[in-house]
């Protein structure tokens, strides 16, 4: 005999798709939900129903945001010379709470990974080479994780980088190898970022 309701149990169901949540993460998520007031659920289903209509991609970097080009873009206080390419969103939100990078980002939403079917055209890295050549770039900084895949990604970028009049520069100290960056804290991104090097010998 079940002894979950159906609706519970859907709900058990939905939230352990979600990555890192397994049956007994979202079982407990899923009896929190429960006890809280009802309006508490139906605000969090508001926000969950209307996020893809709200969220856009900035057309300048491709970060995810509510307004084009994204408040990172419009912010002209930030030094538009200097791009930090990140495989995500999530790894430019790392790297913002470090606060110590004032440039611009360029996100690729992904690796390459040729056993998957994720070649260049599907990371935007044509996207990369056209903002450099029509706007005045002088520094790109890879910021792509320490994993093969990530460091495949960057050899990639160096390669396609070196006959564009710009300075390529990668994360220095501070990441580990098999680190995904996004996990990273905020003092190693820190000092990862004020300590970056040259690509070039």
């Amino acid at each position: 005999m079940d002894v979950v309701p159906p609706a519970l149990g859907r709900l058990i169901s939905d939230l352990s798709r979600l990555p890192g949540i397994g049956k007994k993460t979202a079982t407990r998520l899923a009896l929190y939900l429960l006890r809280r007031p009802e309006a508490e659920a139906q605000a969090l289903a508001g926000d969950l129903a209307g996020l893809h209509g709200s969220i856009r991609l900035c057309s300048n970097c491709y970060n995810f945001s509510e307004t084009d080009p994204c408040v990172i873009c419009r912010d002209l206080k930030r030094d538009s010379t200097i791009i930090c390419v990140v495989e995500g969103p999530g790894d430019l939100m790392a790297i913002e709470k470090t606060n110590s990078f004032k440039g611009h980002y360029h996100i690729l939403h992904g690796v390459l990974s040729p056993m998957d079917g994720i070649g260049p055209d599907e990371i935007r890295v044509d996207a990369l080479i056209k903002r450099i050549r029509t706007k005045e770039v002088s520094e790109v900084l890879i910021a792509t994780s320490s994993t093969v895949p990530g460091e495949a990604t960057a050899s990639f970028l160096i390669s396609r980088l070196e006959n564009e009049p710009v300075r390529v520069t990668r994360l220095a100290c501070g990441i580990p190898m098999g680190m995904d960056i996004k996990y990273a804290d905020e003092v190693t991104l820190a000092r990862a970022i004020e300590t970056r090097g040259d690509t070039t010998g």
